[in-house]
């Protein structure tokens, strides 16, 4: 058996910059839902949606990265690290589901158009701009860390490109009154809300489901290990994942010969997955006789 526990800990200014950025965005939220409140603007009260939910994102991701670091227990082998994955997920589909909200207040306004102060609006719109650029910037270095940090970076430059494009709308608005704009705004923040939701969704859910990573080839894996000098068949190739950046293999392989030096193909077998798979958990269980079989006695399993 082949095993390895690299699991890569967060650095301390993670949670600094994390907690920083939370009390950034929820300060931004409240001044965008207020000022959207008062201005009739249904972009600036999207907005604030979204900072909502960068808000809970962040929240919900420091709380993730914490359980990712849990030690593995009798109980909890891989430790609580797929709650990183679980909360990935919940903060995707918030994003759905606001992304809906703000439609069905879209279609009612294009029957019922509003007036919209953008004065107000540009003002408000220019400090979230400011806000959500400088949460990218305190988490730009630490947003491939994880799928849990995937997922509140998103969170946040998708809004600071909705920001920016409120910006643009409330420019508008000083010089002509083109209301409608501001509806066609909020219904493409919900676009980019959705569409950046529907990636991590997908990637959740194939942690979940234990499928092979989208990097990897089966196929390739298989042909890697029959490359090891004394291999004879690779059976119960098993490829998953516990968490967003962990990638798990367990196989039995069958030897050419029963004098075949069941230690070396292990590392020789640890080795190769690590340096073309980045493969570092395995657990490979050497058959130099059949002992699974299947269509009659002497048959490896394939």
């Amino acid at each position: 058996m082949g095993s390895h526990d690299h699991h890569q800990v967060p650095p301390g200014a993670t949670g600094r910059r994390l907690g920083l950025v939370i009390l950034l965005n929820a300060v931004i939220t409240v001044v965008e839902f207020v000022a959207g409140m008062l201005s009739g603007s249904l972009a600036l009260v999207s907005d604030a949606g979204h900072n909502l939910s960068d808000v809970l994102a962040l929240m919900l991701g420091y709380a993730g990265e914490r359980a990712a670091q849990s030690r593995p227990s009798a109980r909890f082998s891989f430790g609580l690290r797929r709650l990183e994955v679980l909360i990935a997920l919940v903060n995707a589909v918030s994003l759905v589901v606001i992304g809906v909200l703000i439609v069905i207040e879209a279609v009612q306004r294009f029957s019922t158009p509003q007036p919209v102060q953008g004065g107000l609006m540009l003002v408000v719109a220019l400090v979230g701009l400011a806000g959500n650029a400088f949460s990218i910037l305190l988490l730009h270095d630490h947003r491939g860390h994880s799928l849990n940090l995937k997922a509140a970076f998103l969170h946040l430059l998708y809004d600071t490109i909705s920001s920016l494009a409120v910006v643009g709308v409330g420019l508008v608005l000083l010089l002509r009154p083109w209301y409608w704009l501001d509806l066609v705004v909020s219904l493409a923040i919900v676009l980019m809300m959705v569409g950046s939701s529907l990636g991590i969704i997908r990637e959740a859910v194939r942690v979940f489901l234990q499928a092979t990573p989208a990097s990897i080839d089966p196929d390739q894996v298989r042909g890697v290990i029959l490359e090891v000098d004394g291999i004879a068949s690779v059976h119960g190739l098993h490829i998953w994942s516990v968490s967003s950046n962990e990638i798990f293999l367990s196989c039995h392989v069958c030897t050419s010969s029963e004098d075949t030096d069941t230690n070396r193909v292990i590392r020789d077998i640890n080795a190769a997955l690590e340096e073309k798979f980045a493969i570092e958990h395995t657990a490979v269980q050497v058959e130099t006789t059949p002992i699974c079989t299947t269509g009659g006695p002497g048959t490896c399993c394939r």
